[in-house]
């Protein structure tokens, strides 16, 4: 995973369309596991490099687990509560990037009809700590 700020126009980067592109930790966000909604952006697929990261995001169910390996060598659990498919016009910045009183995570990649442009949808999943490990 690599680290991501904000890009010239004050969105939240993405991580470089570039052959096997990992995710990326919006460090703007709490580390994972710490109170707040953590943000983790990944491709769902990478232009001529074929397949992100993130092809099978949408595919998460509440109830499914996910554990982010932390720089420490510690994890975190979390449990999937709910994923959304949003239109990019209409992006729910306050539920993603919005305070909350325990930790949280936001995984989020592209999705729904695919233009010219690119996809016209995010895909995000919202989680909730379930535990850690160290």
């Amino acid at each position: 995973m690599i680290s991501l700020g904000l890009a010239l126009d004050g969105t939240v980067q993405v991580p470089p369309i570039q052959a096997d592109s990992p995710a990326g930790w919006y460090h703007g966000s709490p580390t994972p596991g710490q109170t707040g909604p953590s943000v983790i952006l990944g491709h769902v697929t990478v232009g001529k490099f074929g397949d992100g990261v993130f092809l099978r995001l949408a595919k998460l169910r509440p109830g499914d687990r996910v554990t982010v390996g932390l720089q420490d060598g510690a994890s975190a659990d979390f449990t999937v509560d709910s994923v959304q498919t949003v239109s990019k016009d209409h992006f729910p910045t306050q539920q993603v990037y919005g305070n909350v009183n325990r930790p949280e995570l936001r995984l989020i990649t592209c999705g729904g009809p695919r233009t010219d442009d690119g996809y016209l949808d995010n895909v995000v999943v919202f989680a909730s700590l379930a535990g850690s490990a160290g």
